[in-house]
Parts: structure tokens; sequence; C-alpha cells
């Protein structure tokens, strides 16, 4: 049966076309053998091996050898039965990856949001359990300052004199800290912050406005409100809690094949997209 070029596979009631290279990437599994007739687990009825597994499971063994990667959806529970199917199908590069759980289930990403108004200021200060995710605010939110007299300091057009962008204070890499608004300096001349947050192309003075298109963002982005407190009301810090489910980074079985060989497979991790 090696001389196939395109497998049709039963697999609990489901039905699979793939081509022979693919079920051939490990050679000593059981769907490599199967192809060569020298697995009886696996029956060839009217031009299709019928296996009597969990067809559901399978798809997930199709996708890992088709891309050799572990990609499972975020509500998946069923490790360790999927670990079984892969054992069972002699797939133990893989089988050794789902026991180790850890690596591949979501986990609970947390970011909190402190908003403090302070007469023609706002003072902002964002913290995240994720630092790619503070990472990428930083890189979303931008903060220009230039000057104004004090008759147009509350114009929602920016001065005409060009504005200058300001380096957004990074405390360490799980937060970062920025303002925007008014502070007088002297005689009617105001030093006028606003923040510009992408895609958004807006250049906000108002803290409120700011705060908004920020919780905005962030909601946009996947992230969900689950609480809203005071934190001081003398200084009036307000704080807004965030949570969303991050996916795992993805795992890659690298395959070296050398002549004479059954193939060698290392996992290795690939990158994680920020803010995801």
């Amino acid at each position: 049966m090696s001389h196939r070029e395109v497998v049709v596979l039963s697999v609990g009631g489901m039905r699979f076309v793939t081509r022979a290279s693919t079920l051939q990437q490990f050679p000593e599994s059981r769907l490599a053998r199967m192809l060569n007739d020298d697995d009886q687990a696996f029956k060839l009825v009217n031009g299709e091996f019928f296996v009597d597994r969990d067809g559901t499971l399978f798809s997930y063994i199709m996708d890992f050898l088709r891309t050799l990667q572990v990609s499972l959806p975020t509500d998946f529970s069923d490790y360790q039965r999927l670990q079984r199917e892969a054992e069972f199908y002699g797939l133990y590069p893989l089988a050794d990856l789902l026991s180790q759980e850890h690596l591949l289930k979501p986990r609970l990403e947390i970011l909190e949001v402190r908003f403090s108004l302070q007469e023609t200021q706002a003072f902002f200060r964002i913290f995240g359990s994720c630092s790619t995710t503070v990472e990428t605010l930083a890189e979303q939110i931008t903060v220009f300052t230039g000057q104004q007299s004090g008759q147009s300091w509350n114009s929602p057009f920016p001065s005409q004199k060009p504005l200058v962008p300001l380096p957004l204070e990074r405390p360490s890499h799980h937060d970062l800290v920025f303002q925007c608004g008014t502070d007088y300096t002297a005689g009617d001349q105001f030093v006028a912050r606003y923040v510009s947050i992408k895609p958004d192309n807006r250049k906000l003075i108002n803290g409120t406005n700011v705060l908004g298109l920020l919780l905005d963002t962030l909601l946009k982005d996947g992230f969900r409100l689950i609480s809203t407190r005071t934190v001081s009301r003398e200084e009036k810090v307000e704080c807004y809690s965030f949570e969303r489910m991050k996916r795992p980074a993805g795992l890659t079985i690298t395959v070296n094949q050398t002549p004479g060989s059954s193939g060698v497979a290392q996992a290795k991790r690939s990158q994680v997209q920020k803010g995801k």
C-alpha cells in the first residue's frame, strides 16, 4: 500500500482524506506502518482504512501531522484522552507534549488601569500580569506635549506649534505610567499633554475622554471588565480591573531526518504573538 498518494481514513465514523507523506511524518508510528499493511488494528474496507477510535480527537492528530504544531482551542480540556490517542497511534513526541498540560493550557491574564483626575490633569497607571501585553500597549500609546496660551489650552484642536512626543514612564516590565491635560508654568502659558492610542488617530487632552478610549481599546482586544472600585477617595483614584484568557505559546515539533534513521523529534516553543 506504500504507493498510495491519497489515503482515506474512517475514524469513529468521521472521514479524513490526506496524503500518505503526512501519515509518514513519524515512520515508527502505527499510522505509517498502516500503509504497509503492518498493523492489524487498521482494517481496509472499500478502499478506506477503518479505525475504531475517537474521530473528533483524531482531527487534532491530523492537524498535528500536517503542521507539526500543537494548537488546541482555548476551551479544550481532554488532554489525557488526546494523550492516550497519541500513544495509540505511536505518536510519542505528541504524547510527551500533552503530558505537560501546563505548557498547553491557556492562562488567565489580569490587567489593571488606575485613573486619577486632579484639576486640569489626569494620571494613568497600567499594570498587567503579562509583560508582553504591557509592551504592546506602550507601543500603542503616545503622549505629545507642547505649550499653549491660557486662552486656548482647552481647545479641541492641538496648538499650531509642533507637538513633541514624550516617552512613557516604565517603572517595570509589568506597568506603564502617563498623564494628559495641562500644567501651569508662568504667565498665561500652559504645558499641554495630549494622548493618542492606536489605531485611533485623535490626540486627546481630556482625561475622561482618554480613559474612555483606553477602556474601549482593551475591550476590543478581548479583555473583560470584572470590577471597578475607588482606591483613594482623597486622591480620587479609580481602579478598573480586566481579565482575559491568554493562549499559550505555540509548541512546534522539529523532526530531524538522517539516512537510515526513523526520525528524531524535538519540541520547541514558537513565538507568542503580542497581546494574544
